[in-house]
């Protein structure tokens, strides 16, 4: 069994509204909402052996008022009860607060004992918790403008295929877009990365293992609106779907939530998000896993579900 939550995004600020100025954010509330989950998670009889977080773990708002560091202490600290581990996904939210190098040196950046990562500063990697089952975590801002430095290679490739697709002034905006997912809040997923996930699930393949893949962005359109997607979810998808052992992707970003399955029978799971949760209800999970399906007892905002394999 392990625990899911996405998008806590915490900020020792009053409540709010998003970019719509539409929905409601409980940017101080977010924290006594994941200490909540973290007190009905080490209370789980018998213990979880992970959790994950999904990203987006502290608002961009800290890197206006400065207060980034003592965001994510805070919210490290309640994780920090927890004794078993934590694997985390990088949203944008994160980026908006560090660079790249700098969240690696971060709990953020901690991976469990055993897990083999990929080379370079991707952060993508794969840990196997459990006789034939791995977990994989896929970097989804590898190609991105946030969080590097603008001379650098990735930047470039990443700002070039922005402006190509989108010719707004306003990056994050997809007001007439063909392919509204070309905002500059999203990102994508380096070819190299790619070789790499390949090269993971066909390890997996061949030693009849069961996946669970993360990452921040959906990869599914079913699974998301038209524009909380992965710019080349796509490619993402044809590795998955090349492949047998993969049972469902669980991603964030979208703060409704969603869910399908897809003709290849993957489960794509998108969970709300607990910033805009009200303080009477919550947003988190523990899935439990079994030879043949998996069992989503959701909390609060989310569904309890059935996934067969």
């Amino acid at each position: 069994a392990f625990g899911v939550i996405a998008d806590i995004q915490y900020a020792d600020a009053e409540d709010g509204y998003d970019f719509s100025g539409t929905r409601r954010r409980y940017y101080r509330q977010s924290l006594k909402l994941l200490r909540d989950a973290v007190a009905a998670w080490v209370a789980e009889r018998p213990p979880l052996a992970f959790v994950l977080q999904l990203g987006d773990s502290i608002d961009g708002l800290n890197a206006r008022s400065g207060a980034a560091e003592g965001a994510l202490a805070r919210v490290l600290a309640a994780l920090g009860r927890l004794r078993v581990p934590v694997l985390h996904a990088w949203g944008n939210h994160e980026l908006y607060n560090f660079s790249r190098a700098r969240l690696a040196r971060t709990g953020l950046g901690s991976r469990p004992a055993g897990a083999a990562a990929m080379a370079g500063d991707c952060q993508a990697y794969h840990f196997s918790p459990a006789a034939r089952f791995r977990v994989v975590v896929l970097d989804a801002y590898d190609l991105s403008v946030l969080g590097r430095v603008p001379d650098s290679p990735r930047y470039q490739e990443s700002l070039r295929l922005l402006r190509e697709k989108n010719p707004n002034d306003n990056l994050n905006s997809p007001a007439g877009l063909e392919e509204p997912r070309f905002v500059e809040f999203n990102g994508g997923f380096s070819q190299a990365q790619l070789d790499w996930f390949n090269e993971v699930l066909k390890f997996s393949d061949e030693n009849q293992e069961k996946v669970v893949v993360m990452g921040h962005l959906p990869v599914h359109p079913d699974a998301s609106d038209r524009v909380s997607l992965a710019w080349n979810y796509e490619d993402a998808l044809s590795v998955i779907h090349s492949h047998r052992c993969v049972v469902c992707f669980l991603a964030g970003h979208l703060h409704d939530g969603a869910y399908c399955l897809d003709h290849h029978g993957v489960h794509h799971l998108t969970l709300e998000g607990v910033i805009e949760t009200p303080p009477e209800s919550n947003a988190f999970g523990t899935i439990y896993v079994y030879e043949d399906k998996m069992i989503l007892k959701g909390r609060g905002r989310i569904s309890d579900r059935v996934m067969h394999f």
